[in-house]
């Protein structure tokens, strides 16, 4: 195969569905990553291919370029910490099977499984639109949460970008984010975030899910293994930008029996506090999951739906605010009562990953007649044209 037939595929046009789930299924298509530009993420190649299928098609991650008609995206859910989202790209190639966001793409024909893998929407328009929206009179500032529904420094950011020309915008307008990823991409960013964390502008996250790297390969294959995201948090940490690890989601008898270990992992590495949610399983996550189950645990599969099912009243999923991050029952308060008890031992307790940002220092970025826009730092550079 040439490197041009192994570059990521770039169209401007919806593609049809591909027919099924096969999140599962085509492990060949779904385990090896696209030939870029070498990137630490934790895997050698020996691991790579380990899961590799023979004869299974191999699929390429197809890169759809949207020009969005909006950028913010506002929520009022009381068991979310944030009001303000921000998500440059709609899909995921990191392939996470239990990812809550697979069901969005439903909306677009396209199918939760495989589609949402290598069907990537690209809002490539995302830093203008954002600018705009900085720039409108009654615009008030608070922080926006960067890479929510999908991540932000999923492998094709390494190309495109997106995350980074909106954190530019952000800096230049003094404006608070906070980020949530689960690569060691993020990394890349620091010479933009220790600056702003510095001014209490930026907070981020990194989800850890498990410590087993056989269990992370098949369960987020494409997302860097846990020992690079733990060296992750220590680098974010030593670059004085504050880290919380998300331990999510909680799965029982798969990721749960490590969740003490995952704690006292993440808080030696620099965390400054820990968050954890109980495995979801919205809409079409359900089946996906099942199959993933049955595929990698069939010992236990049944085991652990039991589980899930007796912290969400008897059913897959329930999405109740009050209990959909957390779960109810006498399981879920144990689940809670442990991280407690690991969080106390090992670290201290934090508030959400956005307390402490500083909203006062935001500068309304000035649109200028060329379009260009600026922060009030480079207004006497923004008016040059005129001369």
């Amino acid at each position: 195969m040439s490197d041009q037939d192994e570059q990521p595929v770039f169209i401007q046009a919806p593609l049809s569905a591909r027919k099924g789930r096969g999140a599962v299924s085509n492990l060949q298509g779904r385990y090896e990553l696209q030939s870029r530009e070498r990137f630490d993420d934790g895997w050698d190649e020996q691991i790579a291919g380990e899961h590799a299928v023979e004869g299974a098609p191999r699929l390429r991650t197809h890169i759809i370029h949207e020009t969005a008609r909006s950028i913010l995206s506002r929520n009022a859910s009381p068991d979310i910490p944030f009001g303000v989202s921000l998500n440059p790209y709609r899909g995921c190639e990191h392939g996470c099977i239990y990812c809550f966001a697979r069901p969005t793409h439903s909306y677009l024909g396209l199918s939760p499984g495989l589609d949402f893998e290598t069907r990537l929407y690209a809002k490539t328009n995302a830093a203008d639109l954002l600018r705009q929206e900085l720039a409108r009179p009654r615009y008030v500032s608070q922080p926006i949460a960067l890479g929510i529904n999908t991540d932000g420094y999923q492998p094709c950011e390494r190309d495109l970008r997106l995350t980074r020309s909106v954190l530019e915008v952000l800096h230049n307008c003094a404006h608070p984010v906070g980020l949530i990823s689960k690569s060691s991409l993020i990394e890349r960013d620091i010479d933009l975030l220790a600056p702003m964390a510095e001014r209490r502008l930026a907070a981020t996250a990194v989800t850890l899910t498990t410590l087993d790297p056989a269990i992370a390969r098949t369960l987020e294959p494409r997302a860097a293994s846990p020992a690079r995201r733990l060296r992750t948090i220590r680098t974010l940490a030593e670059a004085g930008i504050p880290v919380s690890v998300s331990v999510a989601p909680v799965i029982p008898f798969v990721t749960e029996p490590d969740l003490e270990r995952i704690v006292e992992a993440a808080f030696d590495a620099g965390a400054t506090s820990a968050h954890y949610i109980v495995l979801r399983l919205p809409w079409e996550v359900s089946p996906l999951f099942r199959e993933w189950l049955q595929a990698h645990f069939p010992d236990r599969a049944q085991r652990v739906m039991n589980r899930i099912q007796e912290m969400r009243g008897g059913k897959d999923y329930d999405s109740a605010f009050s209990n959909r991050m957390s779960g109810e029952g006498v399981w879920a308060d144990l689940i809670r009562q442990r991280f407690e008890k690991a969080v106390a031992r090992y670290g201290k307790p934090g508030a959400h990953r956005f307390a402490g940002l500083d909203t006062s220092q935001f500068r309304r970025p000035i649109i200028t007649p060329t379009g260009r826009a600026s922060s009030r730092s480079e207004k006497n550079d923004g008016q040059l044209h005129l001369f």
